[in-house]
């Protein structure tokens, strides 16, 4: 057990502020928002792209009594009975505390790196080893600097081996890494070209990811990715060559499976492998050579790969059956995973109820510690009923909170699924793989065609990062979600909006902020261009109008009369320059006049739209523009005699024109991972548009493909359909070999012209399967360039009947 003083020992710091030495200390925390046992929590004030010195006090309101920090000016009197403990850089410090709490603990440690397959081959070991050993695996892709250190806080003694994953992108990050790991074990899984920017050469980034294997007494890797000048008798390699301890002598693809003909210790051997891509079999068979560099016999291990199955690797938020939204996270169930997908429940308000779908946690030790941490977990939650799936997991059923319904197998809940009666209602999935829940998932999941957009959410929040750190501190945020967000999808993307705590969102019409109030949503809503059919609605649903108008702005105000309202808040829209809507310059001195002579409205905002921020030969003018709109708004808070919130940047403009950030800026496209800045801002892609292929067919030169017969074929081709059309928002000016899309990495163009429903690529250079997924926008900015449109065009157009499926990596 640690406490304050005991963690006093370990860190090294400048300054103390200690009023309880014997504080319990449980768990880690960085981020306000996640705090859950605020008592026995011990906070670090990180710097990074926000300052955690500013999220103290709302740390402190949540119970936290303990905090790590920098800031020498902190006033530790103000938080009464908190203990302060100041040191020069916070992450180093939680880095020295995670690596005294590896020291711990005499187990072996495996360390895992490379540039592709790090998840997926951790995922596979811990599957793979759980069997007989209780296993600790770091969560999800916890392997950055911080996520590291978090990882490896978790590690238990109850633990009898570890596998903890380390990612690095640029040169010098590696030894943090290897400082607190301490891997016994080193893996490496490949060495390509992932993250190959932040190296000086191949030879540099090789050395860098070795060097996490320092204290390590085996090494595993593939034979043709490790330097020469880096072999030593630590390696336990695997390959094509006789030297190789696992000798893979051929391999052999089959119709579902690979056999493996491999030598270990002068031995022949056939491994049955159930994938039949390199990159799943070049990763089954590191595996392979992790258990045989353990001892383990190849007949148990044969046995056991047998098992293994793709992994979705993302906690997934999909549309269910019944007005119910299901968050699948059935891949995997450790106590860590765990509170990410809980918090990730809070963030959903877009149904009253909520409901937990758990089964037992293989390799975990089930006394009172572990028990009591769980039932903390999710009593913390407000769920409406949880269903227990397993034997050991029924000992706490007693200590829920919530309706608790039990099941030994899988089988079992399977046979009562209609009688649990789910509807209306946000519905978690997390269970061990071995439970097989996502045969669940299916069941519960609205069913769609396999066209599909993925949302990445945490994307999002990385992107609204980028820009927050452009800001300054104290101006407001305005993130635009109308037009389906972009066609990401409404109350999902606002609710990691409201988590993150932007100020506004602005809709573009009533019925989509009425959307977003029904799912939950608290934030004030800036409502574009409304009209008078829709001001009930405005006021039932507490939406605030844009008035653009004396028309509009004399009609609600007369609105408002009727109902006797008073100090309705509106945001006044100017014209200088878009002229799209917005009063004009010859308009402004009467609407100043009646803002100023009514009480029925609240002026919160004044703002005007930049027609050219993004481009420097408009420079003069948005000049004429920014100066237009500030004489305005400072005519119209001397007419109201107070002040009001003045913006003009969009999203362009937040980096353009920092001078004129004023007090909000509006975020749209940038937050959906479109960079037209020119900047090269490093934004994530956040929407991902895939199908399927549906058919091969191979045909002779001269035929041709598709309506009209537009499609003529000038060689023996292979061509796919796929399952995306017009009517799926597949623009048909995309067809005849204009649209590009990516199988297996590879690019290839459409055939002939884009049916309603489908379209045709031409894979004669490629080896594609029925079945396989494609990506429909590789490139989208290309994808908007190549029809002369732009890029929100393409994603706006994306038909409603595409499913939208939200993942949180």
């Amino acid at each position: 057990m640690y406490t304050t003083s005991s963690i006093l020992e370990v860190l090294t710091s400048v300054k103390v502020s200690v009023s309880d030495p014997k504080s319990e200390i449980q768990q880690l925390e960085y981020d306000s928002r996640k705090v859950r046992q605020g008592e026995k929590s011990l906070f670090f004030a990180l710097k990074g792209l926000r300052d955690g010195h500013l999220f103290i006090e709302d740390a402190y309101r949540k119970g936290v009594r303990n905090f790590v920090v920098s800031d020498r000016g902190l006033d530790a009197d103000t938080y009464v009975g908190a203990n302060f403990i100041w040191v020069e850089d916070t992450l180093v410090a939680l880095q020295k505390l995670a690596a005294f709490h590896r020291e711990q603990f005499m187990i072996p440690v495996v360390g895992i790196t490379g540039s592709n397959g790090k998840t997926i081959v951790k995922e596979w070991l811990h599957q793979l080893l759980s069997v007989d050993r209780r296993c600790y695996q770091s969560p999800k892709s916890y392997n950055s600097q911080l996520g590291v250190a978090l990882a490896l806080w978790e590690i238990q003694q109850e633990h009898e081996i570890a596998l903890v994953e380390a990612g690095i992108s640029t040169s010098g990050e590696m030894e943090r890494l290897t400082q607190m790991i301490r891997p016994t074990i080193g893996v490496l899984t490949s060495l390509g070209t992932a993250h190959a920017d932040g190296f000086d050469s191949k030879e540099q980034k090789f050395a860098e990811k070795w060097q996490l294997f320092e204290y390590a007494h085996t090494i595993v890797a593939p034979s043709d990715a490790v330097m020469s000048g880096f072999l030593d008798e630590r390696c336990y390699l695997w390959g094509q060559s006789p030297e190789d301890k696992v000798y893979v002598q051929s391999l052999e693809p089959q119709a579902n499976h690979t056999l493996a003909h491999i030598r270990v210790e002068g031995v022949s051997h056939t491994l049955t492998i159930p994938f039949i891509d390199k990159a799943s079999v070049d990763n089954v068979l590191t595996c392979v050579t992790v258990l045989s560099a353990l001892g383990y016999a190849i007949s148990m291990i044969q046995e056991r790969i047998a098992g293994l199955r793709p992994l979705e690797m993302r906690l997934q938020l999909k549309k269910g059956k019944n007005d119910c939204s299901i968050i699948d996270d059935s891949y995997s169930n450790d106590l860590v995973s765990l509170q990410i997908a809980l918090d990730f429940v809070q963030q959903q308000n877009q149904h009253p109820y909520k409901s937990l779908i758990i089964t037992d946690f293989i390799g975990s030790k089930w006394n009172d510690k572990f028990k009591s941490k769980l039932v903390s977990l999710l009593n913390a939650v407000s769920f409406q009923k949880i269903i227990l799936v397993g034997e050991s997991i029924q000992q706490i059923a007693g200590d829920l909170h919530a309706k608790v319904h039990s099941f030994t197998h899988t089988e079992d809940i399977l046979s009562a699924l209609s009688a649990l009666d789910f509807a209306h209602e946000t519905i978690l999935i997390k269970g061990a793989r071995k439970f097989g829940l996502e045969r669940l998932g299916q069941l519960l999941v609205q069913k769609t065609h396999d066209t599909v957009l993925e949302i990445n959410l945490k994307s999002i929040e990385y992107n609204l990062l980028q820009y927050r750190q452009r800001i300054p501190s104290g101006t407001k945020l305005m993130a635009m979600v109308k037009a389906f967000s972009y066609g990401s999808g409404s109350f999902e993307v606002a609710n990691i909006l409201q988590f993150n705590k932007v100020d506004y969102l602005t809709v573009a019409f009533v019925d989509e902020g009425v959307e977003l109030r029904q799912g939950g949503i608290r934030l004030p809503i800036m409502v574009l261009s409304p009209h008078e059919d829709t001001f009930e609605d405005l006021l039932s649903f507490r939406l605030e109008p844009e008035i653009y108008s004396l028309r509009i702005l004399r009609a609600f105000i007369a609105f408002l009369d009727d109902r006797s309202v008073d100090d309705y808040p509106v945001h006044i829209k100017l014209d200088t320059g878009m002229h799209r809507l917005g009063f004009m310059p010859e308009e402004w001195e009467e609407a100043c006049t009646i803002l100023k002579s009514t009480l029925r409205v609240k002026v919160k905002s004044v703002f005007s739209h930049l027609v050219g921020a993004g481009n420097k030969d408009f420079d003069d003018f948005t000049d004429r523009q920014v100066n237009l709109f500030r004489q305005e708004a400072d005519q119209l808070e001397k007419a109201l005699d107070y002040t009001v919130v003045k913006h003009i940047c969009n999203t362009n403009g937040i980096v353009h024109r920092p001078a004129d950030h004023m007090d909000m800026v509006r975020l749209g496209i940038g937050l959906y991972g479109i960079d037209t800045s020119g900047k090269g801002l490093g934004l994530q892609e956040v929407g991902m548009l895939k199908t399927t292929v549906t058919q091969l067919r191979h045909l002779p030169a001269g035929e041709t493909v598709g309506y009209d017969r537009s499609g003529i074929l000038h060689r023996q081709s292979k061509i796919a359909t796929v399952k995306i059309g017009y009517a799926d928002g597949y623009d048909r000016r995309l067809g005849n070999g204009v649209g590009k899309m990516a199988i297996g990495g590879h690019i290839v163009s459409t055939v002939g012209n884009v049916c309603m429903d489908m379209c045709m690529l031409d894979v004669t250079d490629i080896d594609v399967v029925e079945g396989q997924e494609v990506v429909v926008f590789p490139d989208i900015v290309q994808a908007a360039k190549d029809i002369g449109t732009i890029p929100y065009e393409l994603l706006t157009g994306i038909s409603s009947r595409v499913k939208r499926v939200y993942y949180y990596e």
